[in-house]
């Protein structure tokens, strides 16, 4: 599949949105749980887990674990959607600083190592199946810090999708966190995406391949690919809510 680029059709959609709004409580209730168990069934299964997404809204909605599956798995089910509800809530401010970048890692990680939760590794880390050198662990509150003071450039010279595209490649290239980067830069790449009035997109596990392969491109600086993915998969996420609304 070709991953055009596809912001003019987003922003047409997105006046399309607009004039639906502002929506009733309840119409923003339903579809704060329907990106909230979607988001979260994705985000996971692009890292592996096994979770499908009926059994992610069980555990997130109802509490209750799944049988045979892993605590792991279960925990970062639960903490994906408490760190989608802190999105949620601080998706009124303008944009996101570092304090807002920790406490969603130790939202999300809570659970799983309390330790590591909410704070940078102390160690070395490497992606399998590539052969990309992350930053020595003594410099990554260094790159986080100017990571965000270049966002509130970046902010004023690209389109917001752009800037939600690059969000998420610096964050992984970073790897700022033993683990829950991938996570934790979709969740940020929403925020941003939020934060300029579009939709929360989701990206289905059957795009794992090329998302993988886009953002490894993104680590190497090269962003237009992953923007052209982002919007086509922004494109889909709008058109689901457009049918819903409708």
């Amino acid at each position: 599949m070709n991953f055009n680029n596809r912001i003019q059709d987003c922003d047409r959609l997105k006046a399309e949105l607009d004039k639906l709004r502002p929506l009733k409580k309840e119409e923003l209730a339903q579809l704060r749980s329907f990106f909230r168990v979607g988001q979260t069934y994705s985000s996971n299964a692009l890292e592996g887990n096994t979770l499908t997404e009926i059994e992610t809204k069980v555990v997130i909605e109802d509490g209750l674990t799944v049988s045979g599956k892993p605590l792991r798995e279960i925990y970062e089910a639960t903490g994906n959607a408490k760190a989608f509800d802190y999105v949620i809530d601080i998706s009124k401010n303008d944009l996101f600083d570092e304090d807002d970048i920790l406490e969603l890692h130790r939202i999300f990680y809570q659970q799983i190592d309390a330790n590591e939760a909410g704070s940078y590794r102390k160690i070395k880390v490497f992606i399998s199946g590539t052969d990309l050198k992350l930053p020595e662990p003594s410099k990554v509150p260094e790159l986080m810090s100017s990571f965000v003071a270049e966002l509130r450039i970046k902010k004023e010279e690209l389109h917001p999708i752009e800037l939600a595209a690059w969000i998420h490649n610096e964050l992984v290239t970073i790897h700022p966190f033993v683990d829950g980067n991938g996570r934790t830069a979709r969740l940020l790449m929403n925020l941003a995406l939020i934060q300029a009035g579009y939709t929360i997109t989701i990206i289905p596990p059957i795009y794992r391949v090329q998302y993988l392969e886009l953002t490894r491109k993104g680590n190497d600086g090269i962003h237009k690919p992953f923007t052209d993915f982002l919007s086509c998969m922004l494109y889909e996420s709008q058109k689901d809510l457009l049918r819903l609304l409708k």
